[in-house]
């Protein structure tokens, strides 16, 4: 079975897997070195911005990410090839990450401002929250895919409804700016998600652009 997916996507659900045995394994020395800090933090490692992507919180987590990596990566990498599909993936989630921590700049900046001791609170209690999981580049891969796919149908488990991948990523993308302005939700990273959006847009934007998308050149 492992043989018909593609060698990248194949890849990647290894390394998701191996890391969360590992923090399965110990959960405290995973997530203290290779979940993503803000860098101001004394938990934060530059390598975080990378490890974090393969990290994951718990098992509902790390299922629904890899079931989409295996779903829409196959599809994508097949369509677009293995470099290309390597670059979105990561150009996805770096972006993710960064959209991800100029928010909690804007955050730690509004708690200085307060300066009172529910802020400041507050403000370590950020600095000490790790983040972890692969849903900024999933989300890209999922914009990816309705840009190269608009029409095609996809159906969700609960509830099962039937609509195009274009208007099933607007209404993603609509839910997480509203539940991250609002945060209505807490304890996700709802702009992280966006940021993947985001730069996968841009990116598929600027290969289609330049003519490039489906040839081995950049």
């Amino acid at each position: 079975m492992l043989e018909n997916i593609p060698k990248v996507t194949r890849n990647l659900l290894i390394i998701n897997i191996v890391m969360f045995i590992g923090t399965l394994l110990n959960e405290d020395v995973m997530m203290r070195y290779f979940a993503l800090f803000y860098p101001t933090s004394q938990l934060f490692h530059w390598w975080q911005y990378i490890t974090h992507m393969f990290m994951h919180g718990g098992w509902w987590h790390i299922f629904f990410n890899m079931y989409a990596l295996f779903i829409f990566g196959s599809v994508v990498e097949r369509i677009i090839g293995e470099r290309k599909f390597l670059i979105l993936y990561f150009v996805c989630g770096l972006g993710a990450a960064a959209l991800h921590t100029g928010v909690e700049y804007l955050q730690i900046q509004n708690y200085i401002a307060q300066g009172d001791a529910a802020s400041m609170q507050a403000l370590q209690t950020l600095k000490m929250t790790p983040t972890v999981g692969a849903s900024g580049a999933i989300y890209g891969l999922l914009i990816a895919y309705a840009m190269l796919f608009p029409n095609a149908k996809l159906t969700l488990v609960f509830p099962p409804i039937t609509l195009s991948a274009k208007w099933w990523v607007i209404i993603f993308a609509v839910i997480e700016l509203f539940t991250g302005v609002t945060g209505v939700a807490s304890g996700v990273a709802h702009f992280a998600h966006l940021g993947g959006m985001l730069f996968g847009f841009l990116l598929i934007w600027y290969w289609r652009k330049k003519g490039t998308l489906f040839r081995n050149s950049y």
